[in-house]
């Protein structure tokens, strides 16, 4: 309905002008809208064009980020981009500088209406990075599209122009209706965390939970039983959906983007990288399902369920947290959990998976040097699995440690409840308070105020054990579950000498020698040469031989080989002193034990 103007008619034309300056400003102020085409892909080049509308009258700064959500590197993805071009109407050429290494001013002459151009190249087929061959293309946003300076809310639309010979197009992101491959985002943090498979791609079956659709699309999938991992795989959705209580996405799916290795969770998909080969073992089938429940169970944990310095993003720097060890390790605890109470992981193999973890970072001397919060801290200059090289020795990883502390929080926090609560509920505590009430993320001391809140008792000997390197008593914390954990020091048979090597071609290369090994202790050390072992032309098989023969007090003569020096080395062999941690169940539990432990398994 229209109302008169009661206002004198100069009065009712400046409120139209201002109404029609709102309508424009709301329609053109935050337009942008990209395309990428890919016409030649064995170049390994993406064309990307942006149309953006409502720029400022002066300049405008385009950035590029650093990293990628859910990939806890510098990447420094300015690099890859090449034929920067920035135009007007008509075609017109507008002037513009690179001011920082991720950063381009375009000079916009009073232009609202711009155009961008470049190209991304595209070469390393991994999943944190773009990759374009004749046989598919994966876009990571981040390193993709440019944002405006400031300006992450703005709202965005992609357009994927595939190759002619490919027919698909995936993402987590919404389809634009009635438009083919269009895509919307309502932001860039939504956009930057929503990656794309372009090829000819295998769609399985979408599965439903909640009356939400779940698929699974990939490339290369292989040979292996589709509908036996199709219900599995909704077996992992509903159990670990079912832990935190809610579905808080519209619609999730799996991006299989062919053989390799390594996984990137988003908010509502995951790019993995996927051979359904392994699917036909046990122990494959194992593997690949922890795998994607570790994958998909970060949707909770670490995208909703985060520590505050994990959203939103700064994109231009490192974004440190001490809590990568609930993040990840966390995540790493639960994936084992998901698998056992949907039934897909017996009690034993969970046991396992959790010892082989508890094994790894015991046996690693990084345990004497590094707390697991510093190691969250400095994942991003040590790197996710602590540091390499010799520099492994000082690290530990969020990955081995952060399931263990996660492990005995669980079982402190039900023991000193009377198994009425546990770490699921501090889980759900997290998500409902902080993530759906504040739309925040939790900082450290509230990640311990709730977890304390949940065993009605202070924390404080399990705090130490992660912001600390002080030995942990594993055998207080297993007995409240009515398990045993063997702890004593135990002398393995075969010789050691404390050598990995690596075979490149016809040359044998050290690859990682063990901290204080009778091989540290005569000076040896990773990427040096070995060129003769007793006497004979060096090979990984004939080390293993001489291994095989070799009694403790023996010697193995080498002539090793590094920056083009050659010097002898005698390596005396020894025998290993380790710990199994082997976990069994305790003869008699208390009901409180037998309590906790059924609870803890599922069962």
């Amino acid at each position: 309905m229209i109302r008169k103007c009661a206002k004198p008619l100069s009065m009712c034309l400046l409120l139209l002008f201002l109404l029609s300056a709102v309508a424009f400003g709301q329609g053109h102020a935050s337009e942008m809208a990209y395309t990428v085409t890919m016409e030649k892909p064995a170049s390994s080049v993406f064309h990307v064009s942006l149309s953006y509308r409502g720029a400022p009258q002066d300049s405008v700064d385009f950035k590029m980020p650093a990293w990628s959500p859910g990939y806890y590197q510098l990447l420094h993805y300015a690099q890859n981009l090449d034929n920067f071009q920035a135009t007007a109407k008509g075609s017109k050429k507008l002037r513009w500088q690179k001011v920082d290494k991720n950063t381009w001013r375009v000079y916009t002459a009073s232009n609202s209406d711009i155009q961008l151009a470049y190209d991304v190249k595209a070469s390393t087929a991994f999943v944190a990075k773009n990759y374009l061959d004749a046989t598919r293309g994966y876009i990571v946003p981040a390193g993709t599209f440019l944002h405006v300076k400031d300006q992450l809310n703005q709202p965005v639309t992609v357009t994927i122009n595939p190759y002619k010979a490919w027919k698909d197009v995936v993402t987590g992101l919404d389809s634009l209706p009635g438009k083919q491959n269009q895509f919307t985002a309502p932001d860039f943090d939504v956009l930057y965390d929503s990656p794309f498979l372009i090829g000819n791609l295998e769609r399985l079956t979408p599965f439903y939970v909640d009356g939400k659709p779940h698929r699974f699309v990939g490339y290369q999938l292989g040979e292996f039983d589709r509908e036996q991992f199709w219900q599995d795989l909704q077996k992992v959705v509903e159990t670990a959906s079912g832990l935190v209580g809610d579905i808080p996405y519209e619609h999730y799916t799996f991006i299989g983007i062919g053989p390799g290795r390594g996984g990137i969770e988003h908010l509502n998909s995951t790019t993995v990288s996927f051979s359904g080969e392994e699917y036909g073992s046990r122990q494959g089938r194992l593997r690949l399902l922890s795998f994607l429940a570790h994958e998909y169970f970060h949707h909770y944990n670490a995208k909703r369920i985060r520590p505050v310095e994990l959203g939103p993003f700064d994109y231009d720097r490192e974004n440190r947290t001490n809590m990568l060890w609930v993040a990840e390790g966390g995540t790493s605890y639960y994936e084992y959990l998901i698998l056992k109470r949907a039934g897909l992981m017996s009690t034993q193999e969970m046991l396992d998976a959790l010892r082989g973890h508890l094994m790894a970072y015991e046996n690693q001397p990084g345990r004497l040097y590094q707390s697991v919060t510093q190691a969250s801290y400095n994942t991003w200059s040590d790197g996710p699995f602590g540091r390499t090289g010799d520099e492994i020795n000082k690290t530990v990883s969020v990955y081995d440690k952060g399931p263990i502390m996660n492990l005995l929080l669980d079982f402190k926090i039900r023991h000193e409840s009377g198994n009425k609560k546990s770490l699921d509920d501090v889980m759900r505590f997290l998500y409902r308070e902080y993530y759906q009430k504040k739309g925040r993320g939790y900082t450290e001391e509230e990640f311990w105020q709730a977890s304390e809140s949940m065993a009605g008792t202070k924390l404080d000997e399990i705090r130490d054990y992660t912001s600390t390197v002080q030995p942990i008593d594993y055998q207080k914390y297993f007995r409240y579950a009515g398990l045993e954990i063997d702890t004593a020091t135990t002398t393995l048979p075969d010789a050691y000498a404390g050598l990995d090597t690596r075979q490149k071609g016809d040359t044998l290369f050290i690859s990682n020698v063990a901290y204080n090994s009778p091989a540290w202790q005569a000076g040896l050390r990773r990427t040096e040469q070995v060129l003769k072992i007793n006497g004979e032309k060096a090979s990984k098989e004939l080390l293993a031989s001489q291994m095989s023969k070799a009694k403790p007090g023996d010697t193995l003569q080498l002539l090793i080989a590094e920056e083009g020096r050659q010097r002898p080395v005698k390596v005396t062999v020894g025998r290993q002193r380790t710990k199994l941690y082997n976990i069994t169940s305790l003869p008699n539990p208390t009901p409180l034990q037998r309590e906790i432990l059924a609870s803890w398994l599922g069962e």
